[in-house]
Parts: C-alpha cells; sequence; structure tokens
C-alpha cells in the first residue's frame, strides 16, 4: 500500500513564488493546501485544497484549516511567502503602511505557524521568506527591510522553540526574483546588471529551496538558518 501524500501549506499562492511553490510540490505528489487573501491557486482537486484567509486574523486561519483537515491530520511542511513591499522612507512613511507591513510580513508569520501548530510533529518544517533586505539596505525599503529581519529573526527563536518537538524551522532570503510584482517595479535591468551572475532568479530556483528545506534526508540537522540566494549581490 502506497504512503499517504505529504501536506504543505503555503500562502500568498496565487502569485509569483508563492504560485511557482504550489505548482512545484503539486508536481511532487503533495497535497497542497494554498493560503491566500482573495483568489488561491487551482489545481487538481484531490491534490489542492485552495483556503480564502489573511494571515493577519489567526482565528480565520484556524477555522479555515479546521474545515479543511480532519481531526488527526498532520501538516509536514509550511512555505510562509505572503508578503508586501511598498516602498517607504522617513518622510513617506505613515502608521497605517506600518502596520499592513508588519502586520503581513511579520505578524502573519507566527499567525500561520500558531494556527497551524497542532497539525505539525516530529519532522515537519517551515519555511519562512525572508529577504536579502534584511541583511542589506535599499533604498526606499525602510519598513519592508526592517520586517524582513524581523522574519530572520523569528526563524531563529521559532527554531529555538520547535526544536523540541522534532519542527525545524529555516528561511530563505531571496533577493530579485522574475515575478510580475518586481517587474512591475521597473527596476528589474537594472538590478540585473548590479547582480555577480548577470541575471535575476528565477522563481523556479526559490522554489527548489523550499523543497531542498523540508527534505529531512537533505537538511535533517538543519534548523534556525536562512539562505540567501541574491546572486551574489550580497557578498561584495
Amino acid at each position: 500500500m502506497s504512503a499517504s501524500p505529504r501536506t504543505i501549506l503555503i500562502t500568498g499562492s496565487s502569485s509569483g513564488m508563492g504560485l511557482t511553490t504550489v505548482e512545484a510540490f503539486l508536481a511532487d505528489g503533495w497535497h497542497v493546501l494554498a493560503v491566500d487573501i482573495t483568489a488561491p491557486a487551482t489545481g487538481p482537486a484531490d491534490a489542492l485544497v485552495p483556503l480564502v484567509a489573511d494571515v493577519r486574523e489567526r482565528d480565520a486561519l484556524e477555522a479555515a484549516l479546521a474545515a479543511a483537515l480532519a481531526p488527526g491530520s498532520r501538516i509536514d511542511a509550511i512555505a510562509n511567502i505572503a508578503g508586501i513591499y511598498p516602498p517607504t522612507t522617513l518622510d513617506t512613511y505613515d502608521e497605517a503602511t506600518y502596520r499592513r507591513i508588519f502586520d503581513i510580513n511579520v505578524l502573519g508569520v507566527l499567525n500561520v505557524i500558531a494556527a497551524a501548530r497542532p497539525y505539525l510533529g516530529d519532522g515537519s518544517a517551515i519555511v519562512n521568506f525572508a529577504s536579502v533586505d534584511a541583511y542589506e539596505v535599499s533604498r526606499g525599503q525602510l519598513l519592508y527591510g526592517a520586517s524582513k529581519a524581523a522574519v530572520t529573526m523569528l526563524t531563529k527563536s521559532l527554531a529555538l522553540e520547535l526544536a523540541g518537538a522534532g519542527i525545524r524551522v529555516n528561511g530563505i532570503a531571496p533577493g530579485w526574483v522574475a515575478t510580475p510584482g518586481n517587474a512591475a517595479t521597473g527596476r528589474m535591468d537594472a538590478a540585473a546588471a548590479s547582480i555577480p551572475l548577470g541575471r535575476v532568479a528565477r522563481p523556479e530556483e526559490i522554489s527548489a529551496w523550499v523543497r531542498i528545506l523540508v527534505d529531512p534526508a537533505s537538511v535533517a540537522f538543519m534548523t534556525g538558518e536562512t539562505v540567501v540566494l541574491s546572486g551574489g549581490d550580497v557578498i561584495r
């Protein structure tokens, strides 16, 4: 008898790196819980469960998971990909923008993990999406960079807190990636010219690292780390 498919919860699933990650795990035969605020990813009905929920609302996430999963179900992995990056500076930020960035990028990570915690067990793995902006300053990204620096520390703290339960927590810090959102900034060509490898990342190169980090055969002894994927941009 074949083993049951493993289950992963992916946020920000309707576009960009989230959608690519959904597609990668479906192709690998996983059962995918695809969370997004309005229009989650679509796919085979037997393998993908779209969940409409706001990561800022823990109660809504808990209700969505309870409706989608039978008692005793297990979540083998989480990919916290949902995030926003509106530009801000000292002159342009306001409290509403601060709250929105930190509530989605930081509180959202905590809410998803807390809502999923009853379904996580020994061998489960969590991947939080930070950014190279957690490590180097990007002009005009005052609050985004700060929020992603917070995600790297949450990753370390949660790794320590959950280690006793056999749950690993790691992160990914992408640089420029060829997503529709990044393309809309009009700055990808200039960014590519400044990267030592001479290009921005493909979304599937980022999702490949999610697959690596949730695979106990590859990184069973790795937790609390954030992998920087910048094409060499942050080494100089």
